[in-house]
């Protein structure tokens, strides 16, 4: 790992306006990336910077490093893998299915994080928890905004006439 001496980071900085770049930017840990930047470029070095900032060291060191190596596209976050789905996208496009065709449900009654558990146990044999179902729906682009039930026995046409009737008063 190569040395990056003071005078080479801060003679890569010298055009770059970090003030205004932090007042753009709305994610907080691109911000404190470009504080911490700021800071060293103004004259503290990385272990002042870190200390004002109440960070590690490292992680002003390594944000030196990528600044100077890529230039401001190497301080924003890579993406991170995660655990995969426990579903093949073939299952996931049926859970699609199955959730949109019974949200609203013509007998009255709502979809709920329960039964999609059960609904998910016993189609595809996958255990999940409530708190992942609803990540699971937020990740297949579901809000959980929930409408009144019907009743089973409400009339479209009995309401109409309800509200002609109250007109008339």
């Amino acid at each position: 790992m190569k040395y990056i001496s003071q005078k080479q980071l801060q003679e890569k900085m010298k055009s770059i306006d970090f003030k205004s770049l932090i007042a753009k930017e709305t994610n907080g840990r691109m911000r404190i990336r470009l504080l911490a930047l700021s800071h060293i470029k103004d004259g503290a070095d990385r272990t002042q910077a870190a200390i004002y900032l109440k960070l590690s060291r490292k992680a002003v060191n390594d944000w030196a490093k990528k600044f100077y190596e890529n230039g401001l596209d190497g301080l924003k976050e890579q993406p991170r893998t995660g655990r995969p789905c426990n579903l093949t996208t073939e299952q996931l496009t049926k859970f699609k299915e199955y959730v949109t065709q019974n949200s609203i449900k013509p007998n009255g009654g709502r979809l709920t994080g329960k039964s999609l558990v059960y609904y998910i146990q016993e189609e595809f044999n996958v255990t999940y928890c409530l708190d992942n179902i609803y990540r699971l729906l937020n990740s297949l682009n579901f809000s959980w905004i929930t409408s009144r039930s019907k009743h089973p026995k409400q009339s479209q046409e009995i309401q109409d006439d309800f509200k002609k009737n109250s007109k008339l008063k």
